[in-house]
């Protein structure tokens, strides 16, 4: 089973962007970021004519996330446990069955900037509900996995620049020791498990030609339960997809896992 992520920077001008890329990947199951759109104003019969299954977790012009899979999407939930008063629309998950049942949790967590403040007070808030998740996920004792942009740079070797983030709430210690605390409950990094070393990134700002200068950051992940890791073949990352026409400045990560 193939499973990818992919933060599109709003579903109505890469739509077909979108569709381009499931034809040349081909992944069984996506999870999307930053859809932009309302789940009345998604355009799901586009990704259904492409074989797709669909579920979305709207919210108007701002956030978003959505699901789409080759196979049924089971359960679906939407909102993270503790979100009842949250209008952010920011998760979504759903179990996916092929020859292994996975639990598939797709996220768009707060970037939180300016830091200190209001928002980052919000992003480590959301960082605590999702840990309480985490604990859940692992309680169950299935393959699951947490996956989409986190908005965090877990260590310096994962930014172009990193003295440039060291006051970002992106790179900030209390962000770091947040997503740390997930990974020491037993969750494994995906593209870390599989990849080394600097120079991997899936995020290059629109400004100051980031993309041609490869000043990239990664902070779109995959986090896996032992039961998931266990499963895992290959990770990459579709760095080319950054290059294309009217790009997003999130490019897919992706995995195949034995399921």
């Amino acid at each position: 089973m193939k499973i990818a992520s992919f933060n599109i920077n709003g579903i109505k001008a890469r739509a077909g962007a979108v569709l381009d890329w499931l034809g040349d990947a081909d992944p069984d199951v996506v999870a999307l970021q930053e859809i932009k759109s309302q789940d009345a104003d998604f355009p799901a019969a586009l990704f259904e004519d492409a074989g797709y299954n669909v579920a979305t977790h709207g919210q108007k012009a701002y956030n978003g996330v959505a699901l789409l899979s080759k196979l049924p999407l089971e359960d679906v939930s939407r909102g993270l446990p503790g979100d009842e008063s949250d209008e952010q629309a920011r998760w979504i998950e759903a179990t996916v069955v092929g020859s292994t049942a996975v639990r598939v949790c797709g996220l768009y967590l707060p970037n939180g900037n300016p830091a200190p403040g209001p928002k980052y007070d919000y992003k480590l808030a959301w960082m605590q509900r999702m840990e309480a998740r985490a604990r859940a996920l692992l309680a169950e004792e299935m393959p699951a996995v947490m996956l989409g942009d986190y908005n965090v740079i877990p260590q310096d070797e994962d930014a172009a620049r990193p003295q440039d983030w060291v006051k970002d709430a992106l790179a900030l210690p209390q962000t770091r020791d947040a997503f740390r605390r997930v990974l020491n409950l037993g969750f494994t990094d995906a593209f870390r498990a599989c990849v080394q070393g600097p120079g991997h990134y899936t995020f290059w700002d629109f400004q100051r030609g980031a993309w041609q200068r490869n000043d990239g950051i990664r902070i779109d992940h995959m986090l896996l339960t032992p039961q998931c890791a266990d499963l895992l073949q290959e990770v990459g990352i579709d760095k080319d997809v950054r290059g294309l026409e009217r790009p997003s400045d999130h490019v897919p990560i992706w995995m195949k896992i034995d399921a």
